[in-house]
């Protein structure tokens, strides 16, 4: 046994999406950060579409970039086609989704990492997590090295007993051509709860073999909608080979790539129907409950039936390869078959497949085993994120790996914790859902989730979590000035409108006409934020009467959040409540009322009961004081 020398403040498993922001938001707190993952030429990889945002998922982005993450920044840096979903519908369900060139978007990651300061990178496969008194000291890997470190935060993707599936043939790994990682036996070993879960993906093919004059042609946006507030910042140093796309020069211009869209036909789903038998997930075969939400070719052929054609989109996977990425059809049929029903799609009809689609079983442990920092209740200092918690997609995931690494290292650091409420952020909604009731399927972030979606937009991501970001170091200097002049510019743009155009009827020409009248304001701040403080300004205004009755549900969703309940009551104690409410009350723990009422299964009338619980030990408490 050998053990490294250094011990840690933060130690991250995994380098995909979670791992990459866990690690770099510990390190940006200021803690001593290593990061270990099984294959160091990975990190960061994009291991299904190499596709950032879309609905829901686009706001997530947007508050990652504005708590200092840096999937945005990577974003705006290396994409290939850029889009602002839902641009003709309300300010709320509009989200941003860029295509990006996959592997310039691993590598400008992996450089990242390497050139952050109090982060160190180390290759291996975690066996065992070390655990004395219920506190986490560490990790040991498969060659016998011990990595020692104050907190841990799991992040292993679909890579813990990963089994992938083609047709009837399976093989053992997380991601087709990696190996699979076995952490998930000495999880069993400390007392946690393990399940199965499925997803899958399409198969790639060669774009020299298809014909796209037979497809319908999808551009991106121009401009691009990009994803980070400050695409200036894209820039690290002088010299930066990485830079790519680099937009701290207004006057650059990204030559995007085009996307196709072909469809099915009855001919493609007869195929699929003939072959049902050799799905593995219709065999049997598979155990794991898959995501409903994004269903695999087989799925949409069976379950909807009474459709004829399903769309079908082509998406390069970069500038420097001709590979595809076949979006729409994930599918786990066997080869031979894979090709049968895909040569059935018009334009591919000499379609060549350069990978398989397939589907993976993988491990994850149910997140109502964590507290809202992402910390597992029953080892301190351990944390988990990603996939681990049932959730799908890069940005779900992203998002965790964010929020687990800045508590890990505050923790350590004594400086506090960073925890989303429902009215802040969809981070805030995505984790207290996971850490509240659970998943049964894998877990995807949408609009819908939210209770005040028109507070929670896209594009004011920055003026919600900046502020907080800054408080707790996770925010760079630079970025945090051009945060501060934002925020100025907004309150001196929504001073000025409102002294010179309260009248609806002008308000509304106003803004048709781009805001003539902008005179008042600072040029300097007004030719710097022009083009983003418009779209806010124009939804704060000509929505504010909505806005204003998501404010007042807000502060009464802030009553029932604001009454904590204590960490060491005993449920089994009160009487009147059911012992189902109190079984599951027992399990989950919540930190308030609010969250007790949204536990599934605890009804309007426990809560009363609790509510009647606390007031009397209010009266108690001041009684005895």
């Amino acid at each position: 046994m050998y053990r490294y020398p250094k011990e840690y403040d933060v130690l991250v498993i995994g380098a995909g999406h979670a791992g990459v922001e866990a690690a770099l938001a510990a390190a940006r707190v200021g803690a001593s950060v290593a990061m270990l993952t099984q294959n160091l030429d990975t990190i960061g990889q994009m291991s299904c579409n190499p596709a950032i945002g879309g609905l829901a998922k686009g706001h997530m982005v947007r508050e990652i970039d504005a708590l200092g993450g840096m999937m945005a920044r990577n974003t705006d840096a290396t994409a290939i086609q850029w889009r602002m979903l839902n641009a003709g519908k309300g300010p709320s369900v509009r989200a941003p989704r860029a295509q990006c060139d996959k592997k310039a978007y691993q590598f400008r990651m992996k450089w990242i990492i390497e050139e952050t300061e109090n982060l160190e990178l180390h290759q291996g496969n975690v066996a065992e997590i070390l655990v004395e008194d219920d506190q986490v000291r560490g990790i040991q890997t498969s060659l016998q090295m011990e990595i020692r470190a104050k907190s841990v935060i799991l992040s292993a993707g679909t890579f813990m007993r990963g089994l992938m599936h083609v047709g009837m043939k399976n093989e053992k790994g997380g991601r087709m051509g990696d190996a699979t990682s076995t952490v998930s036996d000495s999880l069993k070993r400390l007392g946690f709860e393990v399940e199965r879960f499925k997803t899958g993906t399409p198969c790639r093919l060669n774009g020299r073999s298809l014909d796209f004059s037979k497809c319908e042609r999808q551009d991106g946006d121009n401009p691009p909608s990009l994803f980070s507030y400050h695409p200036g910042m894209i820039r690290k140093a002088e010299n930066d080979l990485f830079t790519l796309n680099d937009w701290s020069d207004p006057s650059f211009h990204v030559e995007q790539l085009p996307c196709w869209i072909t469809w099915t036909n009855p001919a493609t789903h007869d195929v699929i129907r003939n072959n049902i038998h050799q799905s593995p997930m219709y065999s049997g075969i598979i155990e794991g409950v898959g995501p409903r939400y994004c269903p695999s070719i087989e799925d949409k052929v069976v379950r909807f039936a009474e459709k004829e054609r399903h769309q079908v989109f082509l998406e390069p996977e970069g500038r420097h390869t001709h590979e595809y990425y076949v979006n729409g059809v994930s599918t786990s049929l066997p080869y031979e078959v894979q090709y049968d029903f895909l040569r059935s799609i018009e334009g591919l009809e000499n379609c060549e497949i350069i990978r398989p689609g397939y589907a993976v079983e993988y491990d994850y442990c149910p997140p109502t085993q964590l507290i809202s920092t992402l910390e597992t209740k029953k080892i301190e200092g351990l944390y988990f994120a990603g996939q681990i918690n049932g959730t799908s997609g890069y940005e779900e995931a992203a998002g965790q790996g964010l929020l687990a690494g800045a508590n890990a290292a505050l923790k350590v650091l004594g400086g506090g914790e960073l925890i989303l409420g429902r009215e802040e952020a969809y981070l805030g909604v995505m984790i207290d859902d996971l850490v509240t009731k659970g998943c049964t399927e894998p877990y995807r972030m949408f609009t819908s989730r939210a209770e005040y979606r028109l507070l929670l937009r896209q594009d004011n991501a920055d003026e919600r979590l900046s502020g907080r970001a800054a408080e707790l170091g996770l925010l760079e200097r630079e970025q945090n000035r051009l945060h501060s002049e934002k925020v100025d510019a907004l309150v001196q743009a929504r001073d000025y409108i409102r002294k010179t155009s309260h009248d609806r009827i002008k308000l509304d020409h106003w803004f048709r006409q781009g805001g003539n009248g902008w005179s008042a304001l600072p040029q300097d701040i007004l030719q710097k934020f022009h083009v983003e403080l418009w779209p806010i300004l124009e939804a704060d205004f000509k929505y504010e009467g909505h806005i204003a009755r998501q404010l007042q549900e807000v502060e009464r969703f802030k009553k029932q959040e604001s009454a904590r309940l204590p960490d060491d009551l005993d449920y089994e104690l009160l009487t009147g409540i059911k012992a189902e409410a109190k079984h599951r009350l027992s399990e989950i723990r919540p930190r308030t009322l609010g969250q007790a009422a949204r536990i599934s299964g605890i009804t309007p009338a426990d809560i009363t009961l609790l509510m009647i619980w606390l007031e009397k030990r209010r009266k108690s408490e001041a009684l005895d004081a």
